[in-house]
């Protein structure tokens, strides 16, 4: 793959990596365990309970664009899924067990999309998150993300929102971001 990540040495034995099959099948125990978060913070609905297809994180797997962030034994506690849209990588999800946590794993995976951006010639990242919860879009600034005017979010992102919406996110409550690569 053009581009190869590098493997990024974390504290505590920890380490980022391109995600490999064999880790498919263990990431959405690690999405249903960083869903507690929102449970706890008050958010309710089916929206919780979902998981990625696993198609889309083969998809993800298979264009360079899912990343691992795994314990010293090699267990996968965190990941990172992107996929093109609107002509840059839009941050699908990210997701780190909450055992794991406040160990820079969340950085490090998305430093790993931003790469990876840059490498595959994307000029930005943008993702959805909570504008008000202090682990999505204050982390998403604290990392170079920016909130996007309403005129500057694309067809496909504005897609993206909508389909939230449907799902029962709270639509006050979300904001698309942007970042360069």
């Amino acid at each position: 793959m053009a581009g190869r990540l590098k493997e990024t040495a974390l504290a505590a034995g920890y380490r980022v990596r391109a995600a490999r099959e064999a880790d498919l099948a263990r990431l959405p125990a690690l999405e249903r365990a960083a869903a507690h978060l929102f449970t706890d913070a008050g958010l309710e609905g089916d929206y919780l309970a979902e998981t990625l297809p696993l198609e889309a994180l083969r998809e993800g797997l298979e264009a360079g664009f899912l990343f691992v962030a795994e314990a010293g034994d090699g267990t996968p506690v965190g990941f990172a899924l992107a996929r093109p849209l609107d002509g840059e990588l839009y941050l699908v999800e990210l997701d780190v067990h909450p055992d794991h946590g406040r160990r820079g794993l969340g950085r490090a995976l998305v430093e790993a999309v931003l790469a990876r951006a840059r490498t595959a010639g994307y000029p930005s990242v943008s993702l959805v998150t909570f504008r008000d919860l202090p682990w999505n879009a204050p982390f998403y600034e604290r990392l170079g993300f920016r909130p996007l005017a309403r005129d500057a979010v694309g067809p496909a992102l504005r897609a993206v929102l909508e389909d939230e919406a449907r799902r029962g996110l709270p639509s006050e409550r979300r904001t698309a971001m942007r970042a360069r690569a």
